[in-house]
Order: C-alpha cells, then structure tokens, then sequence
C-alpha cells in the first residue's frame, strides 16, 4: 500500500470520545463521568397509592360531570314542562276565585268595599315609575340581571335565617320576583273549590316555604323566564299580589287607600304600596297609617340607594308621607255595608264572581252624626271600662237607611251586628202599636181609659196583675195621657178591650216580623224584636200609616254596564191604620216627648214624637222617635243580657237619640210633624203631667225612673254620669 502524501494524516473514523477529547485539549480519549447519585425509583406502595388517589379523582370528576348533566337534563325536563303549560299573560293578570263588590252612598261616592277587589290589568309601561321602582328596589334590585332565580339572594337568606336563631327557610327567603310569581300561581296548580276549604288555605297552602316547594320554583321561574319577558313577569306581578284590604294588584290598592290610579301616585304612595308585599294586612294603611308611612320610609331609602331618587327627592318625599283618600280614612259604615252584602242576592253579593256596583242609601253625613253621639255619650256620661253596647239606626219615612251603627265597635265590619241581628225584648217601645189598633177602630186620643188595679188569669201561670213604675194608679185617663206617662194597666187594658190578637196583626203588618207574645204581656213589650225591625215600624206611624220595609240598596249593576240589573225606588207598602188614625197617634208620641218619659229627646225648634222602652230590669233600653223628616231608633243593652245600671229609655238612649238627631237636623230648615191639632179637634182639654213613668208591673216593663225626671227638671235636663 502507498503512503499518504507527506504531511497529511491518514483518514480514519474517529473514536467516539474523540469530540471530549478533542474538547479537552488531551489527544486521548477520555471516558464520560457519570454522575456519581443513582435515581431512586419509587417504591411500589408509592406508585399504587398515587395510582389509586389518581383513580379517586377521575372517577369523582366523571360522577360529577355525568350527575351535573343528570341534573341538568331533570332541570331542563321540568323547566320545559312548566314551559309547556304556561299560559299566555293575559290569562293570568286576574285569577280571583272571587269577584268585588263596590258600594256608593246615596250622593255616588264610594264608601265600602267587599270581596277581592280589582282595578283593571296594568303593565310596567302603564304604571308610575316611582312604582316600578319602589317594587325592584324593595322585592329584587337585580331583577333585570338573573335569570330567574338567585342563588347568592337564597344563601344570603339561609345566612340571615340562621344567624337570627331559625331555620334556614323560616323568615327571609331571598325569593326573586319571579319565584314570588311563581308562589302567586300557586307553580300552575289552581284553585279549585272541591279540594280546598277555602281560597285563604288554599293561598297558605301555596305561600308555604319547604324544601321541596323552593326546588320546585326553581324550574318553574326558569320557565317563566323562558316563556315570558321581564315586563310580562312583572305585569303579572303588579296585578295578582295581595295588597291588603281585600285588593288583588296595586291598581286596586291604588284605588282603595289613594283614590287614584296606580299610573298616578307619586314616591310616598309608590312606596306605602310597594310596602304592603312583605305583610299586607300587618302594614295596611287603613289598620294603622304610622305603620304604614314608617315602613314606606324604609323603602324610599331602598329607593334612593339603588338610585331611583335623589338626595333632594328622598327629602321630599319623607317630608311628605302619603295619607289616606277621604273614603279610605273615614271607613265608615261598615255595618251598613254588611247589612247590604247580607240582604242583596247572593251570587251578586256574598258569592259573586263578578265585579258589582251597588248604590245605596247610605248618607255619611248622618252616620258620622251618630257616631260621634256614642263616642260622645259613652265618653262624658258611661263609667270607664264599661262593656255596655249600643246600636243605632237612621232611616227616612219611606224606609230609606241613612246610616247605621250595630255596635260600639263603630267601624268593625263582619261583627256583629247589633242593630239587625240582636233580637232583645222593646218593652214600652211598643205600646204605640197599641194605641195605633185602638186609633183605627175609631178611638180619640183623648178618649178616657181606667189605670186601676188589674189581675188577669194567665192558662198555666195564674194570677198575673201589672203595675206601674211609680206603684200608684191614676184612676181615669186620656189616651194620650196613658201613653206620655208609660202607664202599664192602661195600655194593658186598652190592649184586652180592642183585642190582643188584633194588636198582633196591626203590629205584624207595621213590619215586626218576629215572634209576637201571645198572652197580654203583649201590650207591655214582652216580645223580641229588632232595631231595625221597630224604627222601620215607626217610620210606617211617621208616613201615615203604611208599612215601610227598610231598604239600603237603590241599584245593582255589574262593573262597566250602564244598565242596572236592579232597583229600587221606595219601601212603603200597604196601608196598616187610616191617616186620621195615625195623625192622633203621632201627636201622642208627640207629648211623650214635651211632657212625658221621653223628654231628654227633645230638639229646640224642631217637633218629636217618640216613645221610651225600658224592659224587665233594665236589661234593655230604647228610644225611637222621629222628626218629620227622619226615623231613629236606639238600643242600648249589655250582649249578655246582663241588667243595666240607672239607664232606662227616658235616660241615655234618649240622650243619644237627642245627639244624633241634633247634627243630622243642624243644617235642615225644622217642618212640622204630621199631627193633628188638639184644640181643632176639640180635646177635651189639656194632657196632665202624671207624676209617674214607664215601668214595669212586677213581670215585665220596668224600672223607668221617675227621679231621674226631677233630676232632670232641677238640673235643667243634664244629668249627672251614670256608673253604665
């Protein structure tokens, strides 16, 4: 083999270290070091351990992803099953199971409201903004920001619950508007009559807070997101919630409390209404106003939080609280109108689905009049503390209702209703009817009639012998003197000789509907009957001498309709006793009045004519007189029958009677009564002033007092405070 050339190196294949080497600056070849630390592999335990907790892991996540898509598919499941039975808005702005009942006084004014009252749909485009407003920032300031529900609103709620010692879901729920919507439609379930005992359980029913009714919601309000848009939610809302005093949506609310639109209320009423979600019969304004402005006041600051007001508008509007309409404030007449609601049809009244309008008789003026007789009364004259009851009925000659107070609770409603329902013994309140039998079967006001010593044989009770109050008897006496000084054996006698089945009838057709006695303590009011039953009877006296029937209602007619489904224009019915009869007796009760038991009833420059009634005890109290306008009637009695304490007819219900008629008279020129004139009808003289008064044998009418009469005279007609 040839040499290479001379200076050249002889190719070969370098060795693999020869870079190091090379590198090195050594011409040999050097080993690489290896590190002197060996890698420890991990032990078997170790690799199983993190193999399992690896294992752990994605079978968590895998549960996890495949239960939350479960859920998910259950979720949407519902969610389009609540979807597909929505229905359309419109079907769900009035779901009253109830209609409304509307009443205006005699002048067209509305005074009282029954059932569910509903003013009409409303949107959030029609309403005041301040309303609109008021409901967010109250009920779910990020109404417009959530999808329905809110879980932060919910465990905020479960937080305040349980840090103020309840359960979670007790108190505060964080419910959205919409999942409040969702309660108000009971989740689509709805009200049927069959299943439930009333319309209030079933809306407890439907407010109740569990566990499985706030799962439920949850699919529902997504539903109603998905279905509906945030104004359709909120209309809904406006015009289902409950606002207190029978309102169903703030239109009626509106209406109820303010007397105007809900498009029309300014900050303070937007808040007073927005107020009431929370508890509407707790902060109803007609219940306790303070209350009322005191919780607008918290919600006005809401308000101005969230930005709806400014610092000068939140000054304002806490300086001037919103306050009750006229209506709203007086809330009078609430006996009346339960007489209406109890008297009317029943499918247009008590029962109606429909929205009614009814017109009536009732006057506000007079019925303050007599309200403020008792408050008066049972404040200067009655002992503090007393539990003695009062009614009082004020009615026009042809049987009109002008106003009426069933009890000393002057504005309660749905109570009881002493002045139609009490059914108590008149005593010497009915022995007109007496004299009326005898007028009509051609006696004279002063014709003459024996009070002496009586005992007649009662079949199965013996002897029974009437006395009079004063425990004398006067011998022969006028008519008219009988009746002024209550005498018991007149009116008793007078009842046997014209016949007391007779008396029965005449007193029947003047409209005393009730159980008539049928022995002679007929003639001395041993018979039960009602205030309203008796002032209605007089009124047939004051009207000549026809039967009346007390009426309160004038028209029916549905909400929209001008035509009236029903009417009526008067209450007098057949003639009872001639007019000539009647005439004499009003000028009888006429002198019971100048000169007889009933003389605190009487009214400077005005004619009365009226009898007294004090029953066996005292137990009850009348007076029932008329002027030659207006019939009233006044009871006075405990509920349970319990005797009274120096009151007799001639007393306080005569002092009532004389300050209810004096304020309804004040502003009405006086007329005359219609009576006859005794001179023209050549009396046999002037009616003496017997020293007596009405009273009661040792059975029944009783314990009028004649030292109250002399009291009466020496203290100029103002007697001293009675214990009652």
């Amino acid at each position: 083999m040839s040499k290479p050339p001379s200076g050249r190196r002889p190719l070969v294949a370098p060795r693999r270290n020869s870079a190091s080497a090379s590198r090195s600056g050594s011409g040999a070849a050097r080993p690489a070091r290896r590190s002197s630390k060996k890698k420890k592999k991990p032990s078997g335990n170790h690799s199983l351990l993190g193999r399992f907790f690896r294992w752990i892991g994605r079978m968590v996540f895998a549960v996890a992803w495949r239960g939350a898509l479960l859920l998910a598919l259950i979720l949407f499941g519902f969610t389009f099953y609540y979807y597909s039975k929505l229905p359309p808005v419109s079907d769900l702005l009035d779901a009253r199971a109830r209609g409304s009942v509307t009443m205006l006084d005699r002048y067209g004014e509305v005074f009282a409201w029954r059932g569910e009252q509903f003013g009409g749909a409303i949107t959030p485009d029609t309403v005041s903004p301040h309303l609109l407003h008021a409901v967010v920032a109250t009920e779910d300031r990020r109404f417009y920001n959530h999808f329905g529900v809110s879980p932060r609103g919910i465990l905020g709620a479960m937080i305040i619950n349980m840090r103020e010692g309840r359960g979670p879901l007790q108190g505060h729920g964080g419910s959205t508007i919409t999942q409040q919507v969702a309660k108000l439609m009971c989740l689509g379930t709805p009200y049927d009559p069959e299943l439930w005992d009333s319309e209030a359980a079933y809306e407890a029913d439907c407010r109740e807070t569990t566990i499985a009714r706030k799962l439920q919601e949850v699919p529902f309000a997504l539903a109603m997101e998905w279905r509906y848009s945030k104004d359709d939610i909120l209309s809904i809302y406006f015009n289902r919630a409950y606002l207190g005093a029978g309102t169903r949506g703030f239109e009626a609310a509106a209406q109820r409390y303010f007397g105007i639109s809900a498009a029309e209320v300014n900050a303070p009423q937007a808040a007073m209404l927005a107020g009431l979600l929370v508890a509407p019969s707790y902060f109803a304004p007609t219940r306790n106003l303070e209350r009322a402005q005191e919780r607008a006041n918290v919600i006005l600051g809401l308000m101005a939080r969230e930005e709806y007001l400014t610092a000068s508008e939140l000054s304002a509007a806490r300086a001037n609280p919103a306050t009750l309409s006229d209506a709203a404030r007086d809330n009078m007449g609430g006996y009346f109108a339960d007489w209406i609601m109890s008297e009317g049809p029943s499918f247009l009244t008590r029962d109606t689905t429909e929205d009614v309008i009814l017109r009536t008789t009732f006057d506000p003026a007079m019925q303050r009049a007599a309200e403020d007789a008792i408050n008066d009364v049972f404040t200067n004259q009655v002992r503090e503390g007393s539990e003695a009851q009062a009614a009082i009925v004020v009615m026009s000659a042809d049987g009109a209702v002008r106003a009426m107070v069933g009890g000393r609770d002057l504005r309660g409603a749905g109570l009881f209703n002493r002045a139609t329902q009490a059914q108590r013994q008149t005593g010497s309140a009915f022995k007109p009817f007496v004299y009326a039998t005898a007028l009509d079967l051609g006696w004279r006001f002063d014709d003459l009639i024996l009070d002496a010593p009586l005992t007649l044989n009662i079949p199965g009770s013996g002897a029974w012998s009437p006395e009079n109050y004063s425990g004398e008897f006067y011998g022969e006496v006028t008519l008219t003197e009988a009746l002024q000084a209550s005498l018991n054996t007149a009116a008793v006698r007078l009842s046997e000789q014209v016949g007391r089945d007779l008396v029965r009838q005449v007193a029947s057709e003047f409209g005393i509907d009730s159980d008539l006695a049928a022995g002679p303590a007929l003639a001395l009011g041993a018979s039960e009957s009602s205030l309203l039953e008796m002032s209605g009877a007089y009124a047939g006296i004051l009207n000549g001498g026809s039967a009346v029937t007390p009426y309160g209602l004038l028209e029916l007619r549905l909400m929209g309709d001008d035509t009236p489904l029903m009417g009526q224009t008067g209450g007098i019915r057949e003639r009872v006793i001639t007019d000539n009869a009647a005439r004499q007796l009003i000028y009888m009760m006429n002198q019971v009045v100048e000169n007889g038991t009933g003389q605190r009833a009487n009214l400077a420059d005005v004619e009365v004519a009226g009898k007294t009634g004090t029953t066996n005890s005292a137990r009850d109290a009348w007076f029932i007189g008329f002027t030659s306008d207006y019939v009233a009637g006044v009871w006075m009695g405990y509920d349970d029958n319990r005797p009274l304490t120096g009151v007799t007819g001639g007393g306080l219900p005569a002092e009532l009677w004389r300050q209810t008629m004096e304020r309804i008279q004040a502003n009405q020129p006086a007329s005359p009564l219609p009576m006859i004139d005794p001179i023209a009808e050549g009396s046999r003289g002037p009616n003496r002033v017997l020293s007596t008064n009405e009273g009661t044998g040792q059975v029944l009418d009783g314990a009028a007092d004649l030292a109250e009469q002399i009291l009466m005279q020496v203290l100029g007609g103002l007697l001293g405070r009675s214990d009652q």
